[in-house]
């Protein structure tokens, strides 16, 4: 990539998360207020652990990819891509060059992704559809208004709900045919919002977020929205590997584990990692 290229690439991307960081303090006020009026109900009972990940393996990642959302279906890495006319959707086998790939064209923004069996979601940011594909081929079914900021998705299987985020403290249950809002709550850290979620992946009966713009991941409680796990992604790329906006985004359960696949925007790198109480000694994992 050229310097000048280079240059009014991180201008776009400075842009970009300057006004979705606009967005979420906004959210963030009436994320607060909400949860004082809630009296704490949500809040602070649970003990939060502290975690932090053991890299099991280093896979290549596209560093032009700006990841939006990450996630795996049997054996189907799937990643979603941003930024306006370069975004896309890709899925093939971990860390091997992908097998099928669209692109989103302009003005859409990629966000995140689930899978739903033979289908699977694309949400966008502030184009306000949302995009049904084949989970084979990605080929585009149909579009569906989508009236929120989209930022991450997941599908909570045992309550057949979505899971959505959109940059404030709160999470929002939807529909998984129609995306109608079904519910929401308010992510709480001992009593306080956590402001700024993002990617989100549903593995059991926790909702994992990444959280904009840290080296952070969070473990949800979505029956309470109590954080029940803080989890230190921090150290996984040298200094040298770091370009502007290189955040942490992209969290997927690796199906019949306790591991996740997980990177970021431009990186060029992905992580096989277990998740370990802070202060243990590196190991092997599971």
């Amino acid at each position: 990539m050229s310097e000048r290229v280079r240059r009014a690439a991180t201008a776009v991307l400075a842009g970009v998360l300057l006004l979705a960081s606009c967005a979420a303090e906004d959210r963030a006020s009436d994320d607060a207020a909400g949860s004082r009026a809630l009296g704490g109900r949500q809040a602070g009972a649970h003990r939060v652990e502290r975690l932090r990940v053991n890299v099991l393996e280093a896979l290549p990642h596209d560093p032009q990819a700006f990841t939006q959302g990450l996630e795996m279906a049997g054996g189907t890495l799937y990643e979603g891509t941003g930024i306006s006319g370069r975004s896309s959707l890709r899925a093939g086998l971990r860390g091997k060059p992908p097998t099928a790939r669209v692109a989103l064209p302009a003005p859409l923004f990629g966000e995140g992704i689930t899978v739903l069996g033979r289908t699977l979601w694309q949400l966008t940011w502030r184009n306000r559809i949302a995009i049904e594909r084949d989970a084979r081929t990605l080929a585009e079914l149909r579009r569906v208004p989508y009236p929120d900021d989209g930022w991450g998705v997941c599908l909570d299987r045992a309550r057949h709900r979505l899971v959505t985020s959109d940059g404030s403290a709160r999470l929002t249950f939807r529909d998984p045919d129609a995306l109608t809002k079904t519910g929401e709550v308010t992510v709480t850290e001992e009593g306080r919002p956590v402001t700024e979620l993002n990617e989100l992946e549903c593995a059991g009966a926790a909702v994992y977020a990444n959280v904009l713009p840290t080296n952070r991941i969070v473990r949800i409680d979505p029956a309470t929205g109590a954080v029940t796990a803080s989890i230190d992604a921090s150290g996984l790329l040298r200094a040298d590997e770091l370009v502007p906006w290189a955040v942490l985004n992209g969290i997927a359960a690796v199906p019949g584990t306790n591991q996740f696949l997980i990177t970021g925007k431009l990186w060029p790198k992905m992580f096989r990692v277990v998740f370990v109480p802070a202060g243990t000694t590196s190991g092997s994992g599971a």
